[in-house]
């Protein structure tokens, strides 16, 4: 199983929070709670004007946490969102021009991929890591499973539709490092400021993760 060296910190969370920003003012106190969780890692979505808005301030405020960008769909925005700060790429899909960039660059990058057809065409535009994502609505646990088989050099980060439910059993594949989730960062805690919930929720599954690890050692 690769991944690029900077996502080492990724891999020893376990747990990738996938934030959807409702506004840029949002980012500092949900930063500060998910490093009281323990996840000094965080996916900023360009679901949101607020996304692009946030990684700069993220990124002088936050120096030693690992800033990703995700929902990254087109060339421009992965050139906008590496301008911005950001230190890895998340697609929902697979682009060959995106990984190309960040191959250039050096930077991590994780297309979007769901089937054996989609996992190659990542592979050989030059990934070494990819979002099987929607996750559970392609299958879970299982499908994975079996689309591992023939890329065990591949690392994969599950990602829709993962909870506390189900993290442990993700995280239990041999080629899994991560979990992408929402759940931990939901849109209405962020509204409504409920930052002791974001930083609970962040503590229980990167607690889910060490005890998968604990027991794989």
């Amino acid at each position: 199983m690769r991944m690029h060296p900077l996502l080492a910190g990724l891999a020893a969370v376990g747990v990738l929070p996938v934030v959807e920003l409702p506004s840029a003012d949002v980012a500092a106190p949900l930063v500060k709670a998910l490093i009281a969780g323990g996840c000094p890692v965080v996916e900023i979505t360009l679901r949101s004007a607020a996304g692009l808005e946030a990684l700069p301030v993220i990124r002088r405020s936050f120096p030693d946490v690992l800033i990703g960008a995700g929902t990254v769909r087109t060339l421009a925005d992965a050139h906008r969102c590496l301008a911005a700060g950001a230190q890895f790429i998340v697609s929902p899909g697979t682009n060959p021009e995106i990984i190309a960039l960040c191959r250039s660059l050096d930077v991590p990058v994780m297309p979007g991929a769901c089937t054996p057809t989609e996992v190659d065409a990542a592979v050989t535009a030059g990934a070494t890591a990819v979002k099987f994502f929607p996750a559970e609505a392609m299958g879970g646990v299982k499908t994975l499973k079996a689309l591992a088989g023939p890329f065990r050099d591949v690392s994969f980060v599950p990602t829709g539709g993962i909870g506390p439910a189900n993290l442990a059993s993700y995280l239990a594949l041999p080629g899994v490092p991560a979990c992408g989730g929402s759940w931990l960062v939901a849109t209405g805690l962020l509204a409504e400021g409920r930052f002791g919930q974001v930083a609970e929720l962040t503590r229980e599954a990167v607690a889910i993760a060490a005890k998968v690890r604990a027991g794989a050692a």
